[in-house]
């Protein structure tokens, strides 16, 4: 092949061309009759991945709820032991089954007068809440105070408390999963306040002490709450939220009619 010429070899491609000879072929035979099988491609040998899981701390300061381990089976078990008010807040105190309270500063278990017959139950503690360890003494508990004092009530006579004892990060609504480990102790807290009228303020606890969805549907109206022990009926008046009343200052007006309707079955009752 050393002595083929430059137009030699071209005229000999030009045969094959037209030869329908149009790909270059190795030195080993190939049975074109046979399909070929193309090779899988090669699988690549896989790459350790470092799976970075964020701490709870971070998820809270994000302000999302993190699901507890301790099932809520625990706090029911817990909270039936107690036989008074005194037992249920060291319980709520030494409890360890929910997230809250590693990221709360103080637990905020009631005040007022647990003996006024009057009950009323919020949705969570707040900054304020939290730093003092008592419900509703920031703007929205001031704003409650002054709510009671225009139908005669103070908290000398009546009894607060809140869905959940101890903060959620950003004063953020309590997770479905946190508020139903709260839940038992917040009946045996009924049980053993043993009120002759309750007062749900906001969604929060309307929607988890009777199931109704939509306080601005729902408040206005009575409902009844069965005591879990005793069996006992106890009338319920849902209404708004104070925190919603400072955002919204025109549902006030439908706070009074509320604050009016718990004033007339307080006096039947002979609470106020």
């Amino acid at each position: 092949m050393n002595d083929l010429t430059r137009e030699k070899a071209l005229a000999a491609l030009r045969w094959l061309v037209e030869c329908g000879a149009d790909e270059a072929t190795g030195d080993t035979p190939v049975n074109r009759l046979i399909a070929s099988t193309p090779e899988p491609p090669p699988v690549p040998a896989p790459t350790a991945r470092s799976v970075v899981r964020e701490p709870p701390v971070t998820r809270m300061l994000r302000q999302e709820p993190v699901k507890n381990e301790v099932p809520a089976a625990n706090s029911n078990a817990i909270a039936a032991a107690c036989g008074s008010l005194e037992e249920l807040k060291a319980a709520l105190a030494t409890f360890d089954g929910c997230e809250l309270k590693r990221h709360a500063t103080n637990l905020v278990f009631a005040d007022g007068n647990p003996s006024g017959g009057i009950m009323l139950i919020g949705e969570a503690p707040g900054a304020d809440e939290d730093r003092q360890g008592l419900p509703f003494v920031g703007r929205a508990g001031q704003l409650l105070d002054r709510m009671l004092a225009a139908i005669g009530l103070n908290r000398q006579k009546v009894y607060i408390t809140n869905i959940v004892n101890w903060r959620p990060p950003g004063n953020r609504e309590p997770s479905p999963e946190e508020a139903a480990i709260f839940l038992p102790f917040l009946h045996r807290h009924i049980e053993l306040a043993n009120p002759k009228l309750l007062v749900l303020l906001g969604a929060v606890p309307v929607r988890h002490l009777t199931g109704l969805q939509g306080i601005l549907r729902h408040r206005g109206r009575w409902e009844s709450y069965r005591c879990q022990t005793s069996g006992r009926e106890v009338p319920v008046m849902l209404t708004l939220h104070p925190a919603y009343l400072l955002r919204q200052p025109a549902a006030k007006r439908l706070a009074w009619q509320d604050l009016t309707a718990i004033s007339q079955r307080a006096k039947s009752l002979g609470l106020a």
